[in-house]
């Protein structure tokens, strides 16, 4: 279906979460790329196309992404039917470069890491620019579509009715904002440094990875950088220092952006609030991978932690807050929060 003959082909190991069967395929003289096979029953066929057409419409519009390649049919995306089991099946181009996690977390050589957080906001911020004309004809989920009352009860164990009422709380708050062309559109929602990779002669950074993409708000990818960028600092002590670097990381991000879209100071204010949606997120995930997996309804420390900061609305993520600690960072005493039987895989 898509040409790989004589290349070698091999398994990516799966990550904790991991939705999908991953290959790398490369070949003497060709540019290598990345085959995807979907296996789960928590996606149907629209949202694969949603998802692929908008990679290909990114990279069509400038957008740095690892390009979605066409199959023999021309398809972006082959079905697979075996013993009344449905395959979904696409190829990307291999993102040039690797990821800091490949690279022990070293910059380039000679070269400010100031230049890796510039280039984090200027590209997601070119994502952006781009989505703001997006008009799908298969139209991927939007935020609401899976975060709502229903499903947080379905997925939150009845133990923890502040934090059920809590998120309904950041639910209803969200539902009022405007949803308008500068502010909302289709977004990675799933913006990290493990869903890109970094050419380190030339900093370029290759986004992939859209298999979390929706239509949400600009700002939450923003807020998911902030959140990632902790790492860089969180074994500081001191909280002025602390609190001094994530605010000097964060506007060298948002230089980045604005140097390809514009954002509203009045949106920026929104950050703690999106901070917050992206602990949500982080939770809700967790309860669905043990979910489905079938395992027990567990909080580990760095769970406990994010519901610890959701309940008692400590912001941004509780790193300026005298609960965080910096020998062990976003931990928490774990939760008891009784046995709950599993009843099967999330759809």
């Amino acid at each position: 279906m898509f040409e790989l003959e004589g290349y070698e082909i091999q398994l990516i190991p799966p990550h904790d979460g991991g939705r999908n069967v991953v290959y790398t395929c490369e070949k003497a003289g060709s540019d290598a790329k990345i085959l995807r096979i979907a296996f789960l029953p928590d996606r149907n066929r629209e949202d694969f196309q949603g998802e692929l057409e908008f990679v290909r419409y990114l990279h069509e519009h400038g957008g740095s992404v690892s390009n979605v390649i066409s199959s023999r049919n021309g398809n972006l995306l082959e079905e697979i039917t075996y013993n009344n089991h449905s395959f979904f099946v696409c190829l990307f181009e291999k993102a040039k470069g690797k990821m800091l996690v490949e690279n022990n977390y070293q910059y380039r050589d000679g070269v400010p890491i100031t230049e890796y957080y510039f280039n984090c906001g200027k590209t997601l911020g070119k994502l952006h620019q781009i989505s703001k004309g997006y008009h799908p004809i298969h139209c991927r989920y939007s935020f609401f579509d899976k975060f709502n009352g229903e499903y947080i009860d379905k997925m939150i164990p009845s133990s923890l009715s502040l934090l059920k009422e809590k998120m309904v709380e950041l639910l209803d708050t969200l539902n009022k904002f405007d949803r308008n062309q500068e502010t909302y559109g289709m977004i990675h929602f799933d913006f990290n440094d493990g869903n890109y990779s970094i050419d380190f002669d030339t900093g370029q950074i290759t986004v992939y990875d859209f298999d979390n993409s929706c239509f949400g708000w600009y700002m939450y990818d923003l807020a998911g950088l902030w959140t990632h960028g902790v790492g860089w600092i969180q074994f500081e002590p001191d909280v002025i220092k602390r609190k001094e670097f994530m605010d000097n990381y964060f506007e060298t991000i948002l230089s980045g952006y604005k140097s390809e879209t514009k954002i509203d100071d009045s949106v920026l204010d929104q950050l703690p609030l999106f901070i917050k949606v992206t602990l949500m997120e982080n939770i809700i995930d967790s309860f669905e991978v043990m979910h489905n997996a079938g395992e027990e309804l567990v909080c580990d420390e760095e769970l406990s932690y994010l519901i610890k900061c959701f309940e008692d609305d400590i912001p941004f993520k509780g790193f300026f807050h005298e609960m965080y600690s910096c020998e062990e960072p976003f931990e928490y005493k774990q939760q008891n929060i009784g046995f709950t039987q599993n009843k099967g895989p999330v759809t």
